[in-house]
């Protein structure tokens, strides 16, 4: 699969804030400049930074430009951004990510899943628990819901490889926002057959709604991973 422009931009941009050519604490060149040198548009320089932006490796002060960040000493590889909904396997950059459907089922709403996926009682939804597996080990519990008219022909061929590369580059949608729920929860039986978690084990839980850029709800699910296994984290920027 080509890597999106973007990315490859942002790959270019890391590799030379890793590498010392651009400095902590000062100015990177500005956007003309980098699309001009990258040959790519400054909206695809702007959404690198953006991005680069979200991981806590540039930060952006109103008027004076982007600057490359200081190391986070207390950050860890187990860290997922609270903000960012990509996936699991571009989250992570790896291609030891794999998924074990639980279930997979097609059916019709209840009253709840009707006002979180702004659905009428007669159209059907994707109901889908998979085990997401890292590096050979579980990692996260996901249980998702998914219109069906949405997100037409999904099959476990799919749901084993990435629905989210299957939502945006087969079936070209675009995610718009994203609402989120992190809490801590007792173990489950699910959590304590699949992620080896004891009874007594904290989890942390994630729910969340997702829209497309145009205002529909494509998405409602909860995903739960053991408290030792993942967390999220909040990059804040005070631009002025």
């Amino acid at each position: 699969m080509t890597q999106a422009k973007y990315l490859e931009v942002a790959k270019i941009i890391t590799d030379r804030i890793d590498d010392g050519t651009y400095k902590t604490r000062k100015p990177l060149p500005d956007q003309s400049t980098l699309a001009q040198e990258l040959g790519v548009s400054r909206l695809t320089v702007k959404k690198a930074l953006d991005g680069l932006e979200r991981q806590g490796r540039v930060y952006k002060q109103s008027g004076l430009g982007t600057f490359v960040s200081s190391d986070i000493p207390i950050k860890d590889k187990n860290d997922s951004p609270a903000n960012v909904f990509s996936g699991l396997k571009n989250q992570l950059k790896s291609d030891n990510v794999r998924s074990k459907v639980l279930s997979f089922s097609v059916e019709f709403p209840d009253e709840q899943m009707q006002k979180n996926l702004d659905l009428k009682k007669t159209e059907p939804v994707y109901n889908i628990v998979r085990l997401r597996i890292v590096d050979d080990q579980p990692f996260i519990i996901e249980h998702t819901y998914m219109p069906v008219k949405l997100v037409p022909d999904l099959d476990e061929d799919i749901l084993n490889d990435s629905i989210y590369n299957y939502l945006h580059h087969k079936l070209k949608l675009k995610f718009g926002h994203a609402y989120r729920k992190i809490r801590a929860a007792k173990s489950n039986d699910y959590d304590q057959k699949y992620l080896n978690a004891a009874k007594d084990d904290p989890m942390l839980e994630l729910e969340q709604i997702v829209w497309l850029s145009n205002g529909q709800p494509i998405e409602y699910s909860e995903s739960r991973n053991r408290y030792d296994q993942r967390t999220y984290t909040i990059l804040e920027n005070n631009r002025f």
